[in-house]
């Protein structure tokens, strides 16, 4: 088997009526989405302000009829309209309307203090959906978060105001007096109050996700400028953001994520051995001091039906500043790892998983693997697995276009190359720029055939339900490991029962 160079065929995946495709567009646009969604279609809950409301309701128009993008001729299949796709209604006019006033989000997008002006502006949206969700009784499947372009300009991490526009926030602190306040709580409220906005990322997205998760809300944000994008044009009359042209493949990735938010898997993948588990082990420093050690973990868990659940672990010293890589004490990885076998088996029967397999992006050592070890029935075969972007070989076949998605180099019985991006049959073309890189896989704990883990980290990189395309460079387990872990770090998210993984996309 050494130094060995092979072909995986492209995983297949499962669509309504049992029907199998390689590509996600063919067998939605054939035969329909795998899991059947509600006859009442979406329900929608929108926010925002008026004009924000009423371009959403355009949009939703808009996507149920047929689009094509001018750019690249027609889309690969043209975007036939959701309710034609998705076999669901969904109205312009939601279920749900919540307006916020222009004025409001004017005078939060100027503070100049850049933690008070997310914080008071995620606070316009999520404050009004969590008194919604406590005062209607008609429920919504998603919440459309429709935000003004301004709102993405002013609310990333290193976003500046201009001198001319900035109004100065009230009670505005010393953020490290106000970090002191989580371990130093101050015998006056009023300042452990004032504090609050300081524990919070900079950033409006993964700041409105955190807040909304104990209210167990999805969501979807939108900037204006994608679902109008004809309302924002540069001096030459174009789309400022370019999207005019490619309408068909902003709905196709777009629709698809939001059928997987309210009705169900789009697809599963063909041929998955029963009883298989894999899980996605996620960092992230908890500061942005890169000599701290502390670091929040979670799982990532995906089944072999495709379906995906979070777990969130403890925050501990698990980075190495010098090594740059993170790793647990045993009870933690234990009890990592318990918390998503005790959901697995909850699913099945009480049962075990026949295989499990953990991704990383470094290796693991003895102690947490002893860890993972001791929480798994003796049933069940355990294999880590370490997948790392690699640059060190290239591989290259006459010709203008690189070689096939799907090719893999087998250096040993333990590790080799899988390139996951490539030329694709299918397409007729390669989806990249440069020549393609693979992934480099380990299997660096337990026994497996190093051609199954191959197969089930290319079948993986289809399962990427955020989207509608052919497939990832990356698997799932590992893919949104930096949203994961950005959105549990995002502010003090408290400890709550596992939550499906559509509420972190």
């Amino acid at each position: 088997m050494n130094n060995k160079l092979i072909w995986l065929p492209e995983p297949k995946l499962l669509f309504n009526y049992g029907q199998a495709m390689e590509d996600p567009r063919d067998g939605l646009t054939l035969f329909g989405p795998l899991d059947q969604g509600s006859r009442y279609g979406v329900r929608a809950g929108v926010i925002g302000t008026p004009k924000g409301i009423e371009r959403y309701k355009r949009w939703v128009e808009t996507i149920n009829h047929p689009l094509y993008d001018k750019e690249h001729g027609q889309s690969r299949p043209a975007f036939l309209g959701f309710e034609t796709i998705f076999r669901i209604p969904w109205s312009p006019k939601p279920a749900i309307e919540v307006e916020i006033d222009e004025g409001d989000i004017y005078r939060s997008i100027h503070l100049d203090d850049k933690y008070l002006r997310v914080y008071e502006t995620v606070n316009l949206y999520a404050s009004k959906i969590i008194n919604t969700l406590h005062q209607e009784e008609q429920s919504v499947d998603i919440w459309f978060v429709i935000i003004p372009d301004d709102v993405y300009k002013y609310y990333r991490p290193l976003s500046t105001v201009e001198a001319n526009l900035r109004i100065p926030a009230a009670n505005r602190m010393n953020v490290k007096d106000a970090r002191k306040r989580v371990s130093q709580p101050s015998v006056f409220q009023e300042w452990n109050q004032q504090a609050v906005p300081y524990q919070y990322e900079v950033n409006f997205h993964n700041q409105l996700k955190a807040r909304l998760l104990e209210h167990k809300a999805l969501t979807q944000v939108l900037q204006e400028s994608t679902i109008a994008p004809f309302d924002f044009l540069n001096h030459r009359g174009k789309p400022v953001r370019g999207l005019g042209d490619l309408q068909a493949s902003a709905a196709w990735n777009l629709t698809n994520s939001i059928y997987y938010k309210t009705a169900g898997r789009p697809w599963k993948i063909q041929g998955i051995r029963d009883g298989v588990c894999y899980i996605g082990i996620v960092y992230k420093q908890t500061t942005n001091d890169p000599n701290s050690k502390n670091a929040c973990c979670a799982a990532q868990m995906f089944l072999d039906s495709g379906d995906g659940v979070v777990f969130k672990g403890n925050v501990g010293p698990w980075y190495n500043p010098k090594e740059g890589d993170y790793h647990l004490h045993y009870e933690d990885a234990k009890q990592l790892i318990s918390k998503a076998l005790e959901a697995y088996m909850s699913k099945n029967n009480n049962q075990p998983p026949s295989e499990l397999f953990i991704h990383g992006k470094t290796s693991f050592n003895d102690v947490e693997w002893q860890g993972f070890n001791d929480a798994v029935d003796s049933r069940t075969n355990l294999v880590g697995v370490r997948i790392q972007d690699s640059n060190g070989i290239k591989l290259f076949r006459r010709g203008d276009m690189p070689v096939l998605r799907g090719i893999a180099y087998i250096k040993s019985k333990f590790d080799g190359y899988l390139w996951t991006r490539g030329f694709v049959p299918r397409l007729q073309t390669y989806p990249g720029m440069e020549v393609p890189n693979p992934l480099e896989i380990t299997i660096c704990k337990g026994f497996s055939d190093i051609r199954t883990v191959f197969s089930d980290i290319l079948a993986l990189t289809k399962l990427n339900y955020n989207a509608c395309i052919y497939g990832d460079g990356v698997p799932v387990t590992l893919k949104f490991a930096n949203a994961v872990g950005e959105i549990l770090t995002a502010g003090p998210v408290p400890q709550m029962v596992p939550l499906p993984f559509k509420h972190y996309i």
